[in-house]
């Protein structure tokens, strides 16, 4: 069973583009990405991705998937990120990269599965129960 991508076309400037969802706990990266020479990557209406990712390691995180595809240079990308914190925002965006790679090019399934950026990593934080201080804290027990 062959799935055959459709390429959507943008109705601003006319470019063929490939879009897919990330997630990561409560954030979600919205991505579309452009075959194009000139390799720049825009988040949330514009800001670059040195703007938006202050700190070196959440940059690094985000565009893990890139360097293991060897695309940087290759695709523009624009990206929609809502939802949780800094860090979990970085996740789920290159989430989102690797799945649009893979639309693009089947082949680099087998090395972004490997890498484990395909898995929409579900931790996310325990809801706090009644009677307890946090999730599992109880409140200290005493005999009388």
């Amino acid at each position: 069973m062959e799935k055959t991508i459709k390429n959507k076309i943008s109705s601003e400037s006319g470019e063929r583009y490939v879009e897919a969802v990330g997630r990561r706990k409560t954030s979600i990266a919205r991505v579309r990405a452009t075959p194009s020479a000139k390799g720049s990557i825009l988040i949330n209406d514009g800001k670059s991705i040195q703007d938006y990712f202050h700190v070196e390691a959440h940059r690094i995180s985000a565009l893990e998937s890139l360097k293991k595809a060897g695309k940087e240079s290759s695709l523009t990308i624009t990206a929609r990120v809502s939802g949780g914190g800094i860090n979990s925002q970085a996740e789920a965006l290159r989430h989102a990269i690797a799945r649009v790679l893979i639309k693009m090019d089947p082949e680099l399934r087998k090395d972004m599965k490997k890498e484990g950026f395909l898995k929409r990593d579900p931790r996310a934080k325990e809801r706090r129960k009644f009677g307890l201080k946090k999730a599992r804290k109880a409140p200290q027990w005493s005999k009388r």
